[in-house]
């Protein structure tokens, strides 16, 4: 990925559900002007969530999803629906598509109550609008044909009115690193780091540091000392990855404020405050709990990955007890976590904000704690207060 990109995780995600042959997947192809989804007159022809990055004029950068029919039948139509009822927990903008001839289902109404269960901006599509009188109308509905093309562009425009209140900008640093400012980003090149490039959240925090006029300067750990002897004035703030808090913390002047790319992201798109509550749990591991590590990528797990080695490890040393970890990545995620003591998910750099905060929202309905790896790790290393007074 270049810098000038933007990631999918930043991206307004636009959801369309429906019944089978409602014209789901045709009408996301006529939104899309693409042949982004199987279109066939036989019923479930789309069979998992079908994801697509995309320009979409007037919207800008979107992700769209089109879903499979939510009235499937059979054991494997029961998981292709809830494979699509999960794809809500990304899904930031939510388009039901009905077939306009007919009144909405009792199908189509519970789903309807899900989206605003979950808080979920929606507008009811009412497809096959050629083919006679739709059946309601209302504020959040719109007759379309993806047949003809009749009202496709109006769609859009409403999709992106919606967009503008649901997709408000946030700073990541540009709050704590202005015009004229440095900031040193010290980011550990070891077996874990991929070959030739930096990873994502270290990206977003060069661009955001850029587009207001900052500036930054990046070493390694074990250069940190010499990066700053070298600079003539002390930088407004180093910004660490987690896994480095120790040494950085020690070789940080105490006057020199210290964050990690890890808490900014949980101040970004997650939920801070209670991410730090979370970590108060940590100190109560027992033998035996069950504790979820959940990570929003997927990628090949080295000998020393933070997920599966490095906090397991640190968590077996900071509590002296043997806790049992059960690990996640990409979008396998419970839908129940009762049976865990603490759940700690990564940043969430390829997840959007939406998904992030379901994930935060499943563990509170359940009465578990979470917290985020750099404030659990920052936790952990006796760095926490420190690592927060930047961003609170």
């Amino acid at each position: 990925m270049s810098l000038q990109d933007v990631v999918s995780a930043e991206r307004v995600h636009i959801g369309f559900f429906g019944l089978r042959n409602a014209g789901k997947s045709s009408l996301v192809n006529a939104v899309t002007g693409q042949n982004m989804s199987l279109v066939s007159a036989v019923k479930g022809t789309t069979t998992d969530p079908v994801q697509k990055a995309m320009e979409l004029l007037p919207l800008g950068p979107v992700v769209i999803i089109d879903t499979p029919g939510l009235d499937d039948e059979g054991e494997l139509g029961e998981m292709r629906v809830q494979r699509a009822k999960e794809t809500l927990r990304r899904t930031d903008i939510a388009v039901l598509v009905t077939d306009g001839t007919k009144p909405l289902s009792d199908t189509e109404t519970a789903l309807l109550d899900l989206f605003r269960a979950q808080h979920t901006p929606y507008l009811i599509a009412q497809n096959k609008c050629d083919l006679g009188t739709v059946q309601e109308s209302g504020a959040d509905t719109i007759a379309v044909s993806a047949k003809t093309g009749e009202n496709v562009y109006a769609l859009k425009e409403r999709l992106s009115q919606i967009a503008e209140t649901v997709h408000t900008e946030k700073p990541l640093v540009s709050d704590l690193v202005g015009a004229g400012e440095m900031a040193v980003l010290v980011t550990p090149i070891d077996a874990s780091a991929p070959k030739g490039r930096m990873i994502l959240p270290q990206q977003q925090v060069m661009r955001d540091i850029l587009d207001h006029g900052g500036m930054f300067v990046t070493c390694q750990p074990d250069t940190l000392l010499e990066t700053l002897s070298m600079l003539k004035e002390k930088p407004r703030l180093v910004i660490t990855d987690s896994q480095a808090f120790e040494r950085v913390d020690r070789d940080t002047p105490p006057d020199v404020a210290l964050t990690s790319f890890s808490i900014l992201f949980a101040r970004y798109k997650g939920d801070l405050p209670r991410l730090i509550e979370g970590a108060k749990r940590l100190s109560q591991l027992r033998t035996g709990d069950k504790v979820l590590i959940s990570e929003g990528c997927t990628h090949h797990r080295q000998c020393g990955d933070i997920g599966t080695v490095k906090l397991p490890a640190w968590i077996r040393a900071y509590t002296g007890a043997e806790p049992e970890f059960s690990f996640t990545s990409g979008r396998e995620f419970p839908q129940d976590l009762a049976s865990y003591r603490l759940v700690i998910h990564c940043g969430g750099c390829m997840l959007n904000e939406k998904e992030m905060q379901s994930r935060i929202m499943l563990a509170m309905q359940a009465g578990v704690p979470v917290v985020n790896y750099g404030v659990a790790i920052a936790e952990m290393h006796g760095v926490l207060q420190r690592s927060l007074a930047p961003v609170l």
